[in-house]
């Protein structure tokens, strides 16, 4: 192959000029070529004109080869147009493959920091074309995605709509989706209802829409399309209910210790104490929390709103409203935070048993050998571990009973996947507590509803929960039938809000994306 076929082959698009020479400068390679061009059409008029104006040179980026940034100096003509009735006087010829209008790059290199810039947004993409193309700044991407040419999408027929944080508890946006092709459809400036109405009113013809839990959004809808079938997502309806769940066991955490009692436990050296239960708690939270409920409570008494207590005690509305339907202040204390320093530790409880019986009391020596196997905490951490070892405290058993969320978790698993153990930890602590057993039920009704689109059963299924001693689920079911037609929809429909997760997700994971799409919806 010659060395003109070798340049055909690698280098297409210079087939039609006449290259002169080629140079390397530094770490570019610099190409001077020529048109021998003797007419060209106006691309005004189109007409063909054989008179010659001028000729310049023009400057292009191409893509690198031999990770060499290479530069085309281009020499083209002007020539001038032979229609008297056209506007243009002159015109630059263009070389097809090679050339566009104002372009300062060859449309290969142009057409790959397009897909660059697609894939990455911004600053990744900069960083990869530094790399393949040359140095590109990251506006330069962003500007090559605003000017793609966009065509007219259509109302998608199912719509999802979702918002996202452009700055997290300050700035938001709404992102909606077409569920069935899973496609972006626009990007609003907020997430209010007013926006999403106007949007829907002036894109008729929607005819469901998918979204969250969100008043906002179930009020925009019914304002923009309010023919439109609203449908909860299923996520978030299953969300709120191992929220209350989570509650409900909470309440009845005293039959946690059952399972603990069960269990066997060694004679010595006594385990460490578990940490203590919400009455028993003294510490700095647990002080502010009950003081906290206190004045919840009396505030309430005196018939104020829940705005009003608001204002008068400083804290949020949502803090206000979850202190106002807690009957008992340590309902709120489950989580004691108490065990995160030594909860690495349980890993090695079974060695540090048998150093401590060897006669090995010392807590640095111990720390040193803990290190040698892997054990990455502190000698602090070892010595609070130890304590109440020292002090032969009374030992409760060895195991300690499950955490709240733990038994949540037990009651929010499908049958035919939970653990076989945990399944018969969970009768036990059914068996223990008649509403657990109740609860059990509830939630196993409720999910085989969901997971076979049953959502005709739903007024059946709260009618029932209303009758038992469950006032966590009462709550669950009080926003459910402020919500019921799209919650039904939700249950009945295959249609869920998964697309636009998706998509809220990239935007979270790829900030370059997010300050694009920040450019897409500043007004011009």
């Amino acid at each position: 192959m010659s060395i003109k076929e070798l340049v055909t082959v690698l280098f297409p698009y210079l087939a039609r000029v006449c290259v002169d020479r080629v140079t390397r400068c530094g770490t570019s390679v610099q190409i001077k070529a020529g048109t021998t061009t003797r007419e060209a059409g106006c691309p005004g008029c189109g007409t063909v004109s054989r008179r010659r104006h001028s000729h310049y040179e023009r400057r292009l980026t191409d893509t690198a080869v031999g990770r060499q940034e290479v530069l085309i100096h281009l020499r083209v003509h002007r020539f001038r147009c032979g229609n008297d009735a056209c506007a243009r006087q002159t015109f630059a010829e263009q070389v097809p493959g090679l050339t566009v209008r104002y372009g300062r790059r060859t449309t290969g290199a142009g057409e790959a920091l397009r897909a660059i810039a697609l894939a990455l947004g911004g600053r990744a993409g900069a960083r990869l074309a530094e790399r393949l193309l040359g140095a590109v700044s990251r506006t330069t991407l962003i500007r090559l995605i605003r000017g793609l040419f966009e065509a007219a999408a259509q109302t998608p027929r199912v719509l999802g709509v979702d918002d996202f944080a452009l700055r997290r508890g300050r700035v938001y946006g709404s992102i909606l989706i077409d569920i069935t092709t899973g496609r972006p459809v626009e990007v609003l400036a907020d997430r209010t209802a007013d926006t999403l109405a106007a949007w829907l009113r002036a894109h008729p013809g929607v005819e469901i829409v998918c979204r969250d839990r969100a008043g906002a959004y179930a009020e925009g809808i019914a304002r923009g399309a309010p023919e439109a079938i609203q449908v909860a997502d299923r996520w978030h309806i299953w969300r709120n209910l191992g929220d209350a769940v989570e509650r409900a066991v909470a309440r009845q955490r005293r039959h946690l210790h059952v399972l603990a009692e069960k269990a066997q436990v060694p004679e010595a050296p006594p385990a460490r104490r578990t940490s203590q239960g919400p009455e028993g708690r003294k510490d700095r939270v647990a002080v502010r929390t009950r003081q906290r409920h206190a004045a919840v409570h009396a505030l309430l008494a005196q018939d104020l709103t829940i705005p009003q207590i608001a204002d008068e005690l400083q804290l949020s509305r949502n803090t206000v409203r979850r202190f106002a339907r807690t009957a008992d202040p340590g309902q709120l204390l489950v989580h004691n935070g108490t065990g995160k320093r030594t909860k690495d530790l349980q890993a090695y409880d079974s060695y540090l048993r048998t150093r401590w019986n060897q006669g090995c009391t010392n807590a640095r020596r111990l720390h040193d050998e803990l290190a040698a196997l892997g054990y990455r905490g502190a000698i602090t951490t070892v010595r609070q571990y130890l304590q109440p070892w020292r002090t032969g405290l009374p030992a409760p058993a060895a195991r300690r009973p499950p955490t709240v969320r733990q038994a949540t978790a037990w009651f929010l698993s499908s049958p035919a996947r939970v653990d076989p153990a945990d399944e018969r930890r969970l009768d036990t602590l059914c068996d223990a507590g008649p509403q657990l057993a109740v609860l059990r039920d509830r939630v196993r009704e409720f999910a085989e509803m969901m997971v076979h689109r049953r959502g005709q059963r739903l007024e059946t299924w709260m009618t029932v929960v209303a009758g038992d001693d469950l006032p966590e689920l009462h709550s669950f079911v009080l926003g459910l039938r402020r919500d019921q037609d799209a919650v039904t929809a939700g249950l009945t429909l295959p249609y869920s809000s998964g697309p636009v997760e998706g998509h809220v997700n990239r935007i979270i994971m790829w900030n370059p994306i997010c300050q694009a799409m920040c450019l897409w919806i500043t007004p011009r």
